[in-house]
This record gives C-alpha cells, sequence and structure tokens, in this order.
C-alpha cells in the first residue's frame, strides 16, 4: 500500500535557524524575497524523508544547466553528506521552488564527467565550495535536477 505525499505540507528546518528564516521570506512572499541571497540564487527543494516518509523543505543555492538544476552537496565541508541528500538517493522524486515557480523533478547524483563540468559552475556561484572540499575527505556531490512538469 502506497502512501500519498503531501507536498504541500512539508516539514521546514529547525526553528530559531537562519534557514527556516530564509523559507518563511521565500513561500511568504511567493520566491519574490529570498529567491536572491547574498549575492546569489536559491531555490526550496523538497525531499522525502528517507525514515519518516514525509516531505522535507531546504533552501539551497542552484547553478542551471540547459533546464537542469545543479546542488551540491556540501554540508560546508562537514565528513556527512546532508539529509536532504541522503533522502534523495533513496527516493529521487522531488520538488522545487524556483522564484515563483514550482516543479516536479528527479533528482540524481552527476556523474563523474559531469562532476567535473558542473563544479567550477558551482563555485562561481558560490566560491566556498572549493574550500568546503578541503575540509572533507568525502568527494562532494553534485546533484542534477531534471524537471518533468509543474508541481500541483
Amino acid at each position: 500500500m502506497t502512501t500519498e505525499i503531501d507536498w504541500d505540507h512539508p516539514t521546514d528546518p529547525r526553528p530559531g535557524s537562519w534557514q527556516l528564516d530564509h523559507v518563511k521570506q521565500y513561500v511568504g512572499s511567493n520566491g519574490a524575497e529570498g529567491h536572491y541571497w547574498n549575492g546569489t540564487r536559491t531555490l526550496l527543494l523538497t525531499t522525502v524523508g528517507r525514515v519518516s516518509g514525509n516531505p522535507v523543505r531546504t533552501p539551497l543555492i542552484y547553478g542551471e544547466d540547459n533546464g537542469r538544476y545543479l546542488l551540491v552537496a556540501s554540508k560546508g565541508g562537514d565528513p556527512a553528506h546532508p539529509l536532504w541528500y541522503r533522502n534523495l538517493t533513496e527516493n529521487p522524486e522531488v520538488r522545487i521552488q524556483v522564484g515563483a515557480e514550482v516543479l516536479r523533478g528527479r533528482a540524481r547524483t552527476a556523474t563523474s564527467e559531469e562532476r567535473a563540468a558542473y563544479w567550477p559552475l558551482m563555485v562561481k556561484h558560490w566560491p566556498s565550495y572549493d574550500e568546503y572540499q578541503t575540509k572533507t575527505s568525502r568527494e562532494i556531490p553534485v546533484v542534477v535536477i531534471e524537471p518533468v512538469g509543474a508541481a500541483g
């Protein structure tokens, strides 16, 4: 028996975090505020929690390539992958909000060849990614989201 995912009521970041403030601003303004943040662009990624099965929303910096959205699973150079990345490796069905547009998508980890091409592109959006990579022994993944249609 499959349970329908309630994409319209995701769990947001923990109270008191800058991420929660960012999500509230983004959602409350329908992307008019929060899309541009600290000199770069952000989207809201909603994944399905691999333990809870509930949708979880996270603000992330993104890049674009031929209609695909690119994310970096850096977690600031932490030795462990971020939870959102671990979620989408279990269930690649995602929702993203880019400005006012909300899309359904399928997420995957970039191939080695794609990562080699996309990493410099993402470092242009957020130069600290190079520093984060030096802080960890794991290869920080680049995620590719292929839109599959409007959400709704």
